[in-house]
């Protein structure tokens, strides 16, 4: 009697943990959404959103965004990396530069946009040869913070983000 009392109670259990698990994953906002698009690939990335010390539109030195350093990382293995352009290079040869179409809120004050980006231009053969959209979603830092003094000056910014690569069909 006392097994089964286990086994009923960890039956129970399972389910509204595995209820609980797939609740904890939102959806994604509306604006970077891609409804009808199949995943070819999800990276990690890590690395550093660089900014550079310029006169902003009101004359006051401002930090502005100049590119991206990244690792792409799959199962915490390098399997590309991502650059100014925006660009991401895969291992296998294969490229895909983007153009942002939409953007929503980090969670945090510090953490980076989540983006949706349409692809621009490919290059090589490989998993991201027919990728038509790029999203960057769970983002991590990347914010800069603090004085800009001396125009043209570079600083960075780490950051962390999850790209996830789509394209038509399955």
């Amino acid at each position: 009697m006392r097994v089964f009392r286990n086994t009923t109670l960890a039956l129970l259990l399972i389910p509204g943990s595995l209820a609980g698990a797939a609740a904890a994953e939102p959806p994604l906002p509306d604006a970077i959404a891609a409804p009808g698009l199949t995943v070819a690939l999800t990276t990690h990335a890590q690395g550093v959103q660089i900014y550079e010390c310029k006169a902003g539109s009101d004359g006051k030195l401002v930090w502005t965004f100049r590119e991206p350093i990244a690792t792409l990382l799959l199962n915490g293995k390098t399997v590309g990396r991502h650059y100014a352009g925006p660009n991401w290079e895969h291992i296998d040869g294969s490229a895909v530069a983007g153009k942002v179409v939409a953007n929503a809120p980090g969670k945090t004050a510090s953490d980076i946009a989540w983006l949706k980006l349409s692809a621009s231009a490919h290059r090589g053969r490989g998993v991201l040869s027919g990728v038509t959209t790029v999203q960057r979603i769970n983002t991590q830092g990347g914010v800069l913070t603090g004085p800009c003094e001396v125009d043209g000056t570079f600083n960075s910014a780490p950051y962390a983000a999850d790209y996830v690569f789509l394209q038509k069909g399955g």
